[in-house]
């Protein structure tokens, strides 16, 4: 019996690339365009999930925090992005999201998001795509949350946020030393120590927020 012809693979998903201007429309059409200022509350950390959010402009900071209103940052989120796919299993959400700067949205509720992926295998395999990823990268930073000290830590979200620019490692965001403190877990004051002597140290320059890497950080300080 001859064999039959294989159809051609898929393209690779990127599951870091933001949906199309296409599938945004399409998703979108089946929910409620809204506008939100800085500093709003998207979703509330153990709430029951019950709606997609999908970034139309702006962006949004993904957080968990406890009763004492210490805050570690997961990840932050701009145009063609989406948070709370988590809704789909109807579970309390496992984070907060709130946004940075005044922000659109494409608010689609559980059923028309589980409607849309049935009939849409491409975003299918882009959502799982996501997931992995998302998944992998929690694990990363549960990895070096539990073994790796503030300095590790910051030398990670430092190296990991810096793109090549004019020949030097810069970070593109502005970032406070909050901000860093957010991200990694640790003291605003603890942050401030370590960029002072790294910036006395001839490793880093900072100039309003703007942070560029001089020189290979060291392992260990």
């Amino acid at each position: 019996m001859p064999s039959l012809p294989l159809a051609p693979a898929p393209p690779p998903v990127d599951p870091l690339a933001p949906l199309t201007e296409a599938t945004l429309r399409s998703i979108a059409a089946g929910g409620v365009v809204r506008s939100y200022a800085r500093n709003t509350v998207l979703i509330n950390e153990g709430d029951l999930g019950d709606s997609l959010f999908i970034v139309l402009s702006g962006k949004v900071k993904v957080f968990a925090s406890n009763v004492a209103g210490k805050e570690v940052v997961i990840d932050f989120h701009g145009p063609g992005e989406y948070v709370g796919e988590m809704s789909l299993d109807g579970s309390p959400r496992s984070a907060s999201v709130i946004t940075m700067e005044p922000t659109s949205c494409a608010v689609v509720s559980r059923a028309q998001f589980r409607d849309f992926v049935l009939a849409q295998p491409d975003f299918a395999l882009h959502l799982i795509e996501k997931l992995i990823h998302r998944a992998r990268l929690a694990t990363e930073n549960m990895k070096s949350l539990a073994l790796s000290d503030v300095y590790g830590r910051l030398v990670r979200l430092l190296t990991s946020l810096a793109v090549e620019e004019n020949g030097r490692q810069t970070v593109p965001e502005k970032l406070t030393q909050q901000d860093i403190a957010e991200r990694v877990g640790s003291s605003r004051d603890m942050i401030s120590r370590l960029m002072k002597d790294l910036v006395a140290g001839g490793y880093l320059a900072v100039e309003d927020r703007s942070i560029t890497l001089l020189r290979k950080l060291p392992p260990a300080w």
